[in-house]
């Protein structure tokens, strides 16, 4: 059986829409693009 009471107790509410933007903003989210541009400028010097 599930105890509601104890699930209650454990609950803890997901990130809000703007602090979830917050976060995904102000992480470094390399991706292959970049990568790529990084290589290219490197290449050119």
């Amino acid at each position: 059986m599930i105890n509601f009471e104890e699930e209650i107790a454990r609950f803890k509410p997901s990130l809000d829409v703007e602090e979830v933007e917050d976060a995904i903003v102000k992480s470094d989210l390399t991706d292959m693009s970049d990568i790529m541009m990084e290589m290219l400028k490197e290449l050119k010097e």
